[in-house]
């Protein structure tokens, strides 16, 4: 059977002691994290509530962007962003199976939490099952899975990857766009009218719009987003 990122990170705790998943130094505040590292990691405020991306300091408002070309997401936000420690993290967790990599990315997405999550429903972005069987695992099912748990909130796969697309790196904004065109489909059944997408990484915005269309076809009213990591 397979055991999601909260049990394996769970049991690990019990046997070994916490170790830094950066650089290897003892961990602190119950994560797999060291305080050097922890402190390198750079939050994503101020930033657009719409697409995440930071904000001069002050500002709070939706960005030029947003407003000229709305989008599907009502909100997206992203915890850190997209640098030192987040990237290492990321990479190891990833690509490199570090499971527990994932146990902190969870840890810090509750660090810092969207101010609108109370009655929502957590949708994990999938992988295709092509992409699932190489990896092994699904790193956006897993941390909801590890979030819900913490927050007491629903989550649910309501949503199947159709295509297997080409990878987004080296793909610019258009590209990416073009390329999750009907990648995702929801799965029939009553939907609720509001739910949060969960992933690791937003770089343009492409995968959570398409995701977030998906659901709207399907009549979700209300998408939003919730990212370990935002790519300034």
């Amino acid at each position: 059977m397979r055991m999601t990122v909260g049990i394996v990170h769970s049991l690990a705790r019990w046997l070994l002691p916490l170790r830094c998943r950066v650089c290897a130094q003892r961990g602190h505040q119950g994560m797999d994290l060291c305080p050097a590292c922890h402190a390198a990691a750079q939050t994503n405020l101020p930033a657009c509530p719409r697409c995440a991306l930071p904000l001069p300091a002050g500002e709070v408002s939706v960005c030029a962007a947003c407003l000229l070309a709305p989008t599907a997401l009502l909100a997206c936000h992203a915890a850190w962003r997209y640098g030192p420690t987040l990237d290492a993290l990321v990479r190891r967790y990833k690509f490199e199976q570090d499971l527990a990599a994932g146990a902190v990315l969870a840890g810090l997405m509750l660090q810092q939490r969207p101010p609108w999550l109370a009655g929502q429903v957590l949708v994990p972005v999938p992988l295709h099952r092509q992409r699932l069987a190489q990896r092994g695992y699904d790193q956006a099912h897993e941390l909801a899975a590890q979030l819900a748990q913490a927050t007491g909130l629903p989550s649910g796969h309501l949503l199947r990857r159709e295509r297997a697309t080409a990878a987004q790196s080296g793909l610019d904004r258009q590209q990416r766009r073009k390329n999750l065109r009907r990648a995702f489909v929801a799965l029939p059944g009553l939907l609720p009218p509001s739910v949060v997408l969960v992933d690791d990484v937003m770089t343009t915005g492409a995968t959570l719009e398409a995701a977030a269309q998906a659901l709207q076809r399907a009549g979700v009213v209300q998408v939003r987003a919730w990212v370990a990591a935002r790519t300034p």
